[in-house]
C-alpha cells in the first residue's frame, strides 16, 4: 500500500501544473514627487530581496557602480558582499570608462572577493557597457534602466522588471558569458542556439532582445524589434526616455526609429515622446522639435521638482527606457533611442506581446503625461540646458 502510494504521489507531482512564471514591473519613485505606484514594487526592496536569496551565483552587469553612505545602495552593496561571504559566486562587469570617476565601490567589493571585471567595451563594440541586468543563481533574472547608483534608487525615475522564465534567463546569462569572456580576451563562447522566447501564464509573448548588432550572443537584435512594433502600430505609439536623437556630428542623420515614427504619424497613428528635459540641449532638442511639428505627434519635456537636501548632481529626472503600442505590446529596456546604443553599446531589452505588461506600462506613461513635470515641446523655443552636475562632476 505504502509503495502504490508513492507511486500515485509522484504521478500527481508529476501532473501538477509548474507555478506561474514571474514578469513584474519594478520601480524607482523620486522621493518628494507625485510618480510612485503602489502597485509596482521598489527596485531597493526587489534588488535585496534577490541578492539575499542568492544559493550558489550571482552575475551583476552595470555601466557603474556609485555608493553614497546611508543611501539606499548600502545595503545592497552589503548584501552583494554578505552573498560572497557565504560562498555564492559573485561576478560582476562595470564599464572601464568610469572607473576614473567612481572607483571606490568597484574596489571595496573586489576587496571583499567578488570577481570585478572592468570591461572596455570600446575594444570589443566600441561604445560602452550600458546594460544594467542581475541573474540569481542562474533562474532568475532583472533588466532595467537603473544604475547601480544611490541616486538611481531614489532621485531618479527608473522602470525594469523581473523575471524568472528559464528561456529568457538562459539568454540573458549567454550575454553576460558572452562579455565576460570578450572582457578578459578570450574567445566568445558559441551563440543560443536559439531566440531566448518565452509565454508567461497570461499568454504573453516575451523576447529577450540585446545590442549591439555584432554581440547579441545568439537573442535577437532589439533594433529592429522596436522598428516592427511601431510599423505595426494601428493606433497609438508612446515612448518614454532619458534622451532621443537622430543624429551625431561623425555620422549624421540616423533615421531607423525617426523614420518609423514618421511613417506611423502619416498613417494616422497617435505618437507621443515623453523625454528627460536633459534633452534641450543644442544638438538634441532639434530632434524632438521636428516631431512636434508634425500632424499626430506630440513631445513632452519632464521637468522633476529640486530635492528639498539640496542639488543632486545627474539626478532628479525620469530615466526609464519604454514603449507601449496599441497598448497591447511593449519594450522595455536600456537603451536610449541615439544610433550607437544599438550599434556599439551593450543594451538588453524585453519585447512584450499580450498578457498585462503592456497595459500596465500604458498606465504608467499616462501617469507621467499627465503629471505637473510634464511640458510640451515648443517648436519654435530656444532653449538653456539644464544643470545636470555640480563642480565636482558626481
Amino acid at each position: 500500500m505504502g509503495l502504490a502510494l508513492s507511486f500515485l504521489l509522484l504521478a500527481a507531482a508529476a501532473q501538477a501544473p509548474s507555478p506561474p512564471r514571474v514578469l513584474e514591473l519594478v520601480e524607482t519613485a523620486p522621493i518628494e514627487t507625485t510618480l510612485d505606484h503602489a502597485d509596482i514594487p521598489e527596485a531597493a526592496d526587489v534588488w535585496l530581496a534577490m541578492i539575499a536569496g542568492a544559493k550558489s551565483s550571482l552575475d551583476l552587469s552595470h555601466f557603474y557602480v556609485s555608493n553614497l553612505p546611508g543611501k539606499r545602495l548600502e545595503p545592497i552593496l552589503a548584501a552583494v558582499e554578505a552573498a560572497a561571504a557565504r560562498g555564492v559566486k559573485v561576478r560582476l562587469i562595470g564599464d572601464l570608462k568610469f572607473v576614473k570617476t567612481y572607483p571606490e565601490s568597484l574596489d571595496r567589493l573586489a576587496a571583499k572577493g567578488i570577481d570585478v571585471l572592468r570591461i572596455d567595451y570600446a575594444k570589443i563594440g566600441g561604445g560602452v557597457q550600458h546594460a544594467k541586468y542581475m541573474l540569481v543563481d542562474g533562474t532568475s533574472a532583472y533588466l532595467g534602466s537603473q544604475n547601480f547608483d544611490w541616486r538611481s534608487l531614489e532621485h531618479i525615475q527608473e522602470l525594469g522588471a523581473r523575471f524568472d522564465d528559464p528561456a529568457l534567463v538562459r539568454g540573458l546569462a549567454a550575454v553576460f558569458e558572452h562579455d565576460w569572456e570578450l572582457g578578459h580576451g578570450r574567445a566568445a563562447p558559441a551563440p543560443l542556439a536559439s531566440a531566448a522566447q518565452a509565454t508567461t501564464a497570461d499568454g504573453a509573448a516575451v523576447e529577450l532582445v540585446a545590442s549591439p548588432k555584432e554581440h547579441t550572443a545568439g537573442v535577437a537584435w532589439d533594433l529592429p524589434k522596436l522598428v516592427a512594433q511601431i510599423d505595426g502600430a494601428q493606433k497609438s505609439v508612446c515612448v518614454q526616455l532619458l534622451t532621443y536623437k537622430s543624429g551625431n556630428r561623425e555620422l549624421g542623420y540616423w533615421d531607423e526609429l525617426e523614420s518609423a515614427l514618421r511613417r506611423a504619424a502619416g498613417r494616422r497613428v497617435t505618437v507621443r515622446l515623453l523625454v528627460s528635459d536633459w534633452c534641450k540641449r543644442a544638438g538634441t532638442i532639434e530632434a524632438l522639435q521636428s516631431l512636434e511639428v508634425l500632424p499626430n505627434v506630440e513631445v513632452r519635456l519632464v521637468t522633476l521638482p529640486a530635492w528639498s537636501g539640496g542639488f543632486v548632481s545627474f539626478a532628479r529626472t525620469i530615466h526609464s527606457k519604454y514603449m507601449v503600442v496599441d497598448g497591447a505590446r511593449a519594450w522595455l529596456g536600456t537603451s536610449n533611442w541615439e544610433r550607437d546604443y544599438f550599434y556599439q553599446s551593450r543594451n538588453v531589452g524585453l519585447v512584450v506581446a499580450g498578457g498585462a505588461l503592456p497595459a500596465r506600462l500604458q498606465r504608467f506613461f499616462e501617469d507621467g503625461w499627465a503629471s505637473p513635470y510634464a511640458h510640451a515641446v515648443d517648436a519654435c523655443a530656444k532653449y538653456e540646458a539644464p544643470k545636470v552636475s555640480d563642480e565636482s562632476g558626481k
